[in-house]
């Protein structure tokens, strides 16, 4: 889902020059994920209501390289506490990663979390962590694939993402009709497949 979305974020040439990068990375089978630790800390703030004292913890425990990282997020992420409210109102929730077909393309839809709200109200998170905020067409490509196969996901609940370093909470916008959406990933998606194909590096 990340590469999909990071994809309709992009126009003209951009979007091939991505799609091929993308692809030169998984033959090469290469990728880190630096966000885990910063994910189990809020995880464990939330879980045990700790206020962001995992949070500040691990900046201090991470690797050198990650510390300007870690330190950039962890503003936002107690920021985000925080517009939680009452820590002792919401709990975690289990979610399930989901597969959406879209056009040709199956895209791989894995919120971090769920939040379950003491009012019966529940949430399946996803986080933006990149320097620049997610651009419209992200936000929305990724809210309604998890939006909709949240049966899967988390029954009942809404989709939400939350930009890190800002602490800041997108949702759907319930005034562009699903179908259109539907229709515009359908044909990012053909054309993704498409890219992908002649990114192929050539036998030599």
């Amino acid at each position: 889902m990340l590469g999909f979305t990071r994809y309709v974020s992009r126009t003209g040439p951009a979007k091939a020059t991505f799609v091929g990068g993308l692809r030169r990375q998984r033959e090469r089978r290469s990728g880190f994920n630096p966000h885990g630790q910063l994910v189990k800390a809020l995880k464990a703030d939330i879980a045990f209501r700790t206020g962001g004292s995992y949070l500040g913890g691990v900046v201090e425990v991470v690797k050198d390289r990650w510390k300007p990282l870690y330190g950039a997020l962890r503003d936002g992420a107690r920021t985000y506490l925080t517009a939680l409210g009452d820590p002792q109102q919401v709990d975690l929730a289990q979610t399930r990663d989901a597969i959406a077909v879209v056009g040709p393309l199956a895209v791989k839809i894995n919120p971090h979390f769920g939040l379950r709200f003491a009012d019966g109200h529940r949430e399946a998170v996803r986080l933006h962590f990149d320097e620049a905020p997610p651009t419209p067409e992200a936000a929305t490509a990724m809210l309604h694939l998890m939006a909709r196969h949240m049966d899967q996901i988390l029954p009942n609940a809404e989709p939400v993402l939350v930009d890190l370093r800002r602490g800041t909470t997108h949702r759907l916008d319930t005034t562009t009709r699903p179908a259109d959406i539907e229709n515009w990933l359908a044909g990012e998606a053909a054309a993704f497949t498409t890219m992908w194909s002649t990114s192929a590096t050539p036998a030599a």
